[in-house]
């Protein structure tokens, strides 16, 4: 397992984070595939459906073929859930809020975890629990002049964006320029049209023209 330190450091110098769920395991290893042949280094897999514990497991075994991949898991909201993906080998937790009963199992087994929030009060609360990344969320409510607001209050903390960022050098770069330390990509970069049609090398390729933006570099 990767300290604290090494998969926070990985995360902000990533600063493009792609998160999907899928029930279909053949799916989802055929994602993760196509955006590691791009260059994506870091995944959130996403804890939304009844096959997500079971299909992460897959994932971390695939790592054995990726051996630099850092691979997460998503809205997670509870202990038991944070439980079960660190014994199944996540690198990272990432939760849609802050939840004190998921900051205590991350701190105990020593497993970074971002929480998210979307208010002052709630930063302020995530950062006396000891985290400095934080998940703005939803970015598309929020906006890149809410960074810009506060980041001049909580200037030691990393913020990651996910909700409403699009998968285009002019939206990433306007959360970047904000102030933002990285940015979660969902469906605007994993499609519903590009799953159904098993595009995995399109994704591949916007992966890389992703990667390619002067801010991401």
């Amino acid at each position: 397992m990767h300290s604290i330190e090494k998969v926070s450091q990985h995360i902000l110098s990533s600063k493009l984070i792609p998160l999907f769920y899928e029930n279909d395991v053949v799916v989802v290893t055929e994602v993760v595939k196509a955006l590691y042949a791009g260059g994506i280094r870091t995944i959130e897999f996403t804890h939304r459906g009844v096959n997500a514990l079971e299909n992460f497991k897959v994932l971390v075994a695939l790592k054995n073929e990726m051996p630099d991949l850092f691979l997460g898991i998503g809205t997670i909201k509870n202990e038991v859930d944070a439980k079960n993906y660190i014994d199944a080998g996540a690198d990272f937790l990432i939760s849609p809020v802050f939840d004190t009963s998921v900051a205590d199992i991350a701190y105990l087994h020593k497993v970074l975890w971002i929480p998210g929030c979307m208010t002052p009060t709630e930063i302020h609360h995530a950062q006396v629990a000891g985290c400095n990344i934080i998940k703005l969320f939803p970015g598309n409510v929020l906006g890149p002049g809410f960074i810009e607001a506060i980041k001049p209050l909580f200037n030691d903390i990393h913020f990651l964006v996910t909700g409403g960022v699009d998968a285009t050098e002019q939206s990433i770069l306007s959360w970047l320029n904000a102030g933002a330390a990285g940015v979660g990509l969902g469906s605007k970069l994993i499609t519903k049209s590009l799953l159904a049609n098993k595009q995995y090398g399109e994704l591949t390729e916007i992966s890389k023209q992703l990667l390619s933006i002067q801010g991401l570099k």
